[in-house]
C-alpha cells in the first residue's frame, strides 16, 4: 500500500499522487475523497445528513465505505452489467487486501480503511456473496432466508462502520449486525413493488403461504391485497424488534458518533411508520420522508432513546441473531453464541421477550416509588 501511505509525492506517467498523509490523513487522495462524498450525496440523502454529525474522520471513513459498498452495488445491478462482474469485484477487492487496489478512487480509499481499522476481509466478502444472492433467481422461503440476505448486503456495512468508530465487543457488533437488519428488512418492506418490476421479491414466501397468497402468481401479476400488506407489516414488526435491540448498542460507540446513528436508525423507522400508515401498500406507492421530515428526526436524535437497564442488561447477553453470528464472530476473531434458527420462524423467542421487557417497562404507571428490582430508564 505504498501508494497511500508513504510520505512523499509518487509518480504514475505525468500524473503526481500525493499520499494520505499530505491530504486527508488516512483515506487517499483529496480527488478520490471527493468521489467518495460525491457517491453517497447522489445515493443517500439520508445517510449523506446522518454523516455530517460524524467526527471528521470517521465521516470521511463512512463515505469511503458507502462509496465502495455502492460501486459494487451498482455494478451488479447494472443492465449492461458483465457476466463476469462479481468475480471482478472479488478480484478487486483481493487486490486491495494485498495493496495494491485498482484504479478507482473507491477502492483506493476502501483500501486504506480496512488497513487503518483492521476489517476482516470475511465482513466485505460477505457483503459481495449478498449481491450474488441478487444475481440469481432467488426465492426465500423463511424470514431466516431473507435475514441471511439482509446479513451479507446490510450487516456486513454496520459491523464495518462500528469497527471504524473503534467498537470492537462482541456484543456491540452484534447490535450494530441488528441495525443493518432492521434497515434492510425495512427496505425490503419498502421496496415490495419497484422489487417486482425487477422480477425480484424478497418477502419470504412461507409467509405469503400463511397469508393465502401465492408468491408465483405474485411475481406474474403484481397487485396489492390486504393479504399481503399483512406479510408486510409482520416484517415491518420483525424489523421493530432489531430496532429496539440496535439501540441498546449505541451506548457502545464514541459519544461523538451517537447522534448521527441514532439518526440513520431513527429515519429508518419513520419509513416503516410510513408504510404502515399507507396501510402497509409499498406496491401501488413508494414510502419517502421528506426533507423537512429528516431533519424533524435529527432534531428529535439530539435525545437519546429511553431504554430501561433491565432491556439493556437484556441486550447486552442477547446472542447475535444466526443471520449474523458468523459475522460477528470473523470481526472479533472470537466465537460468537447465536440462538438456534426458529423452523417455520417469526419472531426469535429471546428478542420478542426483550422487546415484551421493554414494551411493559414504557406503558406501565406505577407510582412513584419504583418496585423493587425495576430498572429506571437509560438513555443510549
Amino acid at each position: 500500500m505504498s501508494e497511500i501511505v508513504t510520505t512523499t509525492p509518487l509518480h504514475r506517467g505525468s500524473a503526481i499522487y500525493r499520499p494520505a498523509a499530505l491530504n486527508y490523513g488516512f483515506s487517499g487522495a483529496g480527488t478520490d475523497l471527493d468521489r467518495c462524498t460525491a457517491s453517497i450525496r447522489r445515493g443517500s440523502k439520508s445517510f449523506h445528513i446522518a454523516s455530517l454529525l460524524l467526527p471528521r474522520a470517521t465521516r470521511q471513513a463512512a463515505h469511503a465505505l458507502y462509496a465502495f459498498c455502492r460501486h459494487s452495488d451498482d455494478a451488479v445491478d447494472a443492465r449492461g452489467r458483465r457476466p463476469d462482474v462479481l468475480e471482478r469485484l472479488r478480484e478487486r477487492l483481493d487486490r486491495l487486501y494485498a495493496g495494491t487496489p485498482s484504479d478507482h478512487a473507491c477502492d483506493r480509499a476502501f483500501a486504506q480503511l480496512v488497513e487503518t481499522h483492521g476489517i476482516p476481509k470475511a465482513v466485505p466478502v460477505a457483503l459481495l456473496d449478498g449481491f450474488e444472492m441478487d444475481m440469481t433467481d432467488r426465492q426465500y422461503r423463511t424470514i431466516g432466508e431473507v435475514k441471511d440476505y439482509a446479513a451479507g448486503v446490510a450487516s456486513s456495512v454496520g459491523i464495518m462502520m462500528a469497527l471504524v468508530m473503534g467498537t470492537s465487543e462482541p456484543w456491540a457488533l452484534a447490535r450494530a449486525a441488528d441495525l443493518g437488519l432492521a434497515m434492510q428488512l425495512t427496505n425490503i418492506a419498502r421496496d415490495v413493488g419497484e422489487d417486482l418490476a425487477h422480477g425480484r421479491l424478497y418477502l419470504p414466501s412461507d409467509w405469503l403461504a400463511e397469508a393465502g397468497v401465492d408468491a408465483e402468481a405474485l411475481r406474474a401479476a403484481p397487485r396489492f391485497t390486504p393479504a399481503i400488506g399483512a406479510v408486510v407489516a409482520r416484517l415491518l414488526a420483525e424489523a421493530d424488534q432489531h430496532y429496539a435491540l440496535a439501540h441498546a448498542g449505541i451506548v457502545a460507540l464514541p459519544a461523538d458518533c451517537r447522534h448521527a446513528i441514532r439518526t440513520a436508525a431513527l429515519t429508518y423507522r419513520d419509513i416503516g411508520r410510513q408504510i404502515a400508515g399507507a396501510g402497509h401498500d409499498s406496491l401501488s406507492r413508494r414510502a419517502r420522508t421528506s426533507l423537512p421530515r429528516k431533519l424533524a428526526i435529527l432534531l428529535a436524535a439530539r435525545r437519546p432513546v429511553a431504554l430501561t437497564e433491565g432491556f439493556m442488561a437484556a441486550a447486552r447477553r442477547a446472542p447475535a441473531d444466526p443471520s449474523v453470528a458468523s459475522l460477528v464472530a470473523a470481526a472479533t476473531g472470537r466465537a460468537v453464541a447465536a440462538p438456534p434458527r426458529e423452523g417455520e420462524g417469526g419472531i426469535d423467542r429471546f428478542a420478542a421477550l426483550l422487546l415484551d421487557l421493554q414494551h411493559r417497562a414504557r406503558t406501565e404507571r406505577r407510582p412513584p416509588a419504583r418496585a423493587a428490582g425495576e430498572g429506571a430508564p437509560h438513555r443510549v
